[in-house]
């Protein structure tokens, strides 16, 4: 009976990812739809039902906060996609939890796809941010070059633009967009640190505005900087490398805890749900689960990278 409730789980988790790559598909055809029309014809393209559904549901308020989190996070789905997916998640995953366990464990679905999907968005900040942490040394080198050719600052932005990769193209394209409508390009840069906190974007974020302000060797500057952030992007990796075994060793005792409540029902069928019925059982659960969660806090607030 197991392998059908873990059966069904796994067809709601290939259809979610049906639904996205679906999404995905629809947004390029429709740019690619939209961009050969406007080189020939100049009218605009004809919009899909499923695209005037996404429209509307991104000016509602939670599509403008999912919208916005999924840019920070540089995720290419859209919104609407990503709600119908954990819509689909959390209406699944308390049945087949209370099947597998007990009724009890249904309250823990309930919150599933509101807490998978915000671990999900801060993992796509931090990944997001991490790939941008590795592209300031070269950032800071290519600034320093067209400042050296005799660019202003803010010329030298325009060709970051043009010479870096992804993600830092597309932060680089706000900067110089908010720029271009008006915005000083100190609080350009001041909101791309905001938008992705490190201490690699603060340091060059802070040389470039107090030598905007105040003047000095920007060159020199820079071209220290990329020297410094060179070394600490390799030291930040060793120190990765080194903690990895660590969180993964913290990650395989959680989920082993999960797993032996698993096979301990699957060998004795009804045993979770019998000790959801009893008070020791009950505390038994909760202290075991809370056990189980400060440890994995623990090991991830000792493994963590302070930036």
């Amino acid at each position: 009976m197991i392998w059908i409730y873990l059966g069904l789980l796994l067809f709601v988790v290939l259809v979610m990812a049906a639904i996205s790559q679906f999404a995905t598909h629809a947004a390029d055809h429709k740019v690619i739809v939209a961009g050969t029309l406007e080189g020939t014809l100049k009218v605009e393209a004809p919009r899909s039902r499923f695209a005037r559904l996404s429209l509307r549901f991104n000016r509602s308020r939670i599509g403008r906060w999912l919208e916005r989190e999924l840019v920070l996070a540089g995720v290419g789905y859209p919104p609407i996609a990503v709600f119908a997916a954990m819509l689909v998640l959390t209406l699944t995953l308390p049945y087949v939890l209370a099947r597998l366990f007990a009724p009890a464990f249904a309250v823990v679905g309930l919150l599933s796809g509101y807490l998978l999907l915000r671990s999900w968005l801060r993992r796509g900040r931090e990944r997001r941010r991490e790939k941008f942490v590795q592209q300031i040394p070269e950032l800071a080198r290519v600034l320093a070059n067209a400042t050296n050719a005799g660019l202003s600052i803010s010329t030298a932005w325009v060709v970051a633009e043009g010479e870096m990769a992804e993600p830092a193209r597309t932060e680089i394209q706000r900067l110089n967009a908010a720029v271009r409508f008006g915005a000083s390009l100190e609080e350009s840069m001041l909101q791309l640190n905001d938008r992705l906190p490190a201490r690699e974007v603060r340091v060059l974020m802070s040389t470039l505005v107090v030598s905007s302000r105040s003047g000095g060797s920007l060159i020199k500057a820079l071209r220290d900087i990329s020297l410094t952030l060179d070394d600490r992007k390799e030291v930040r990796r060793e120190v990765r490398t080194t903690l990895a075994q660590s969180r993964a060793t913290g990650t395989l005792v959680t989920v082993m805890g999960v797993g032996i409540l698993l096979v301990l029902n699957a060998i004795q069928p009804g045993t979770v749900e019998r000790m959801t019925h009893s008070l020791i059982g009950q505390i038994a659960l909760v202290v075991s689960f809370g056990l189980f969660l400060t440890g994995h806090l623990i090991v991830r607030r000792m493994t963590k990278i302070e930036r």
